[in-house]
This record gives structure tokens, C-alpha cells and sequence, in this order.
């Protein structure tokens, strides 16, 4: 298990609903509550609500396209899990990385940066908007970002999973969750009864 400093956890824990969950395979998956709806843009210069993908299963994940450390991480591990996934991707299960650094990312930036890890934009958007209504998105989901003195972002990685009612279910932090928990908790929330 990995451990996080105090510091940390305490933001996590202020910033909003991060939920870990232990459900055996014959339980259902948590509900936090209704996911916060957004409207954003795409890479591709396009507006984009969580309530677009209604009826599909939604990781929603928060990036930026200059992170050098655990940003890509995230993104490999998201890619890696999106090909495991087979078929259901794009159909069934949509994936949204939102940046946290919308001064710098555009949709062009995004749209690089998904083409940088080869990500099947049929069912994974990368997503950017106005400065103020990001970070509200951000805050609403438990996820707080700071510029530092560089002009880098400092932010909370949290993970969301939405089901196809747009109930948020489970939230994974950083980006070393276990990928394969991850698939299958995806596939858990496909197979559930509406």
C-alpha cells in the first residue's frame, strides 16, 4: 500500500468525495452521489457535457499536457487499460481527461498530447475551457490545483468513475492504482442493471 503524507491526505479529504472501495465481484460498487456536469471543450474545438455521455461509463481523469511526471503515468496506465477493454470502449465506456493548466493547454495542445499516447479520440476526449469554469469542475470533483512558481500545476490526481446514470461511483487517487481493479470496475458498472 502506498503511503500519502498527512498533508496530502488532508487535502484529499477537504477537497471533496474520494471513495476507495473493497466490493467483492458479487457487490455493487459505491454511489458517492450525482457526478458534477460539466461543459468544456474537446481537442477538437468542440463543446462537450458529461451529460453527452449519458448512458455510457465515464473515467474522468484531471492532467496537464507539460507534466513530466505522474500526468503521463496516468494517461500510459489509461491507454494500457483502455486496450485491455476491448470492444466496449468507445460504445460503452468513454474516458475524459480534463487539464488543469487550460492557459497553455488548448485544443491543440490536447489534441497532441492524445495523439502522444495514441488515444482512440472515438471514446476518450481531452477537454479544456475558460480558467475559472475548469477549476470549479476540478474543485467540484475533490481535485485542487495550484500554478507554482515555474508555471508548472501542483494538483490533486484523482480518477472518477461515472456510471450510465451519471452517478459518480468510485474515485481512485494518484495515478499507481491497480489497473487491473480499474478494468474490471468498469466493466462492473457496464453489466449493471439501469
Amino acid at each position: 500500500m502506498r503511503r500519502w503524507p498527512a498533508l496530502v491526505l488532508l487535502l484529499v479529504l477537504l477537497a471533496g468525495p474520494a471513495q476507495a472501495h473493497d466490493a467483492s465481484q458479487d457487490q455493487r460498487l459505491p454511489t458517492i452521489g450525482a457526478a458534477p456536469d460539466f461543459t468544456l471543450t474537446s481537442q477538437d474545438g468542440v463543446p462537450v457535457s458529461l451529460r453527452d455521455l449519458r448512458g455510457k461509463v465515464v473515467a474522468v481523469a484531471f492532467i496537464f499536457a507539460s507534466c513530466t511526471d505522474i500526468c503521463p503515468m496516468l494517461t500510459d496506465n489509461m491507454a494500457r487499460v483502455k486496450d485491455a477493454l476491448g470492444p466496449v470502449f468507445g460504445p460503452q465506456i468513454s474516458f475524459v481527461s480534463i487539464t488543469v493548466d487550460p492557459e497553455r493547454d488548448t485544443p491543440d495542445v490536447l489534441k497532441q498530447y492524445a495523439r502522444n499516447f495514441a488515444a482512440d479520440v472515438k471514446g476518450w476526449l481531452f477537454l479544456t475551457g475558460d480558467p475559472a469554469v475548469v477549476h470549479e469542475v476540478g474543485r467540484r470533483y475533490g481535485v485542487i490545483s495550484k500554478k507554482t512558481a515555474k508555471g508548472d500545476v501542483d494538483h490533486i490526481l484523482l480518477t472518477s468513475l461515472v456510471d450510465r446514470n451519471g452517478s459518480l461511483r468510485v474515485q481512485y487517487v494518484g495515478a499507481g492504482f491497480d489497473l487491473e481493479e480499474f478494468r474490471s470496475d468498469l466493466l462492473r458498472l457496464v453489466d449493471e442493471p439501469r
